[in-house]
């Protein structure tokens, strides 16, 4: 029977994975046991897919990410490249701890910038946006954008990733898509 994905010649695909239909799989990709990879995926080069990780459909992994027990990714989520998740608190060498390891959500639509950290056990919200480098210790509201070591409130970004600008009733619009957004307190919705 013929895959309804493509995995290149290199790719290591583990037994007991689940891939959907369309998704692409890159040179020295290793996707371990247990695994469930949505439709029309995309993993880069050189990226390792921890046994019974979860990524949902429309998922763009770039090359050197590292992807460990315990991540749920939700659909339309983007890691760029050499971004790294963790999944134990306070790893040592010589202390087993496979059964510490904390759950990681990345929400729908969320972006990922090149080389930030994720450390485990946080939320990041529907289309929460971290910047390049970034190391992020806590959860991430929807819509917003973190920056730094560790990660800050830098402003909130639309579906289409732009900045929003919110005028003084609370209200903005992305300028690419012509969406609608709207800030109450410290949370961001689109109307």
């Amino acid at each position: 029977m013929k895959n309804s994905f493509f995995a290149h010649e290199t790719a290591v695909i583990d037994d007991n994975c689940v891939i959907g239909k369309g998704t692409r799989i890159w040179h020295f990709t290793h996707v371990m046991t247990g695994c469930t990879i949505g439709s029309n995926c995309n993993l880069g080069q050189n990226v390792v897919v921890s046994p019974q990780v979860s990524l949902g459909d429309h998922v763009k992994v770039q090359n050197n990410v590292s992807i460990y027990t315990g991540v749920i990714c939700e659909d339309d989520v983007f890691l760029g490249p050499s971004m790294v998740f963790t999944n134990v608190i306070n790893p040592r060498s010589a202390v087993e701890r496979k059964d510490q390891y904390k759950k990681t959500l990345v929400e729908k639509g969320s972006t990922i910038g090149a080389n930030a950290t994720i450390i485990c056990g946080i939320t990041i919200g529907r289309y929460a946006f971290v910047g390049a480098g970034a190391v992020v210790t806590k959860d991430i509201r929807p819509y917003e954008l973190v920056v730094g070591n560790p990660a800050r409130h830098a402003g909130w970004m639309s579906e289409f990733g732009h900045r929003l600008k919110f005028d003084e009733t609370g209200f903005a619009v992305c300028p690419e898509s012509g969406e609608k957004y709207r800030i109450t307190g410290d949370l961001v919705e689109k109307i």
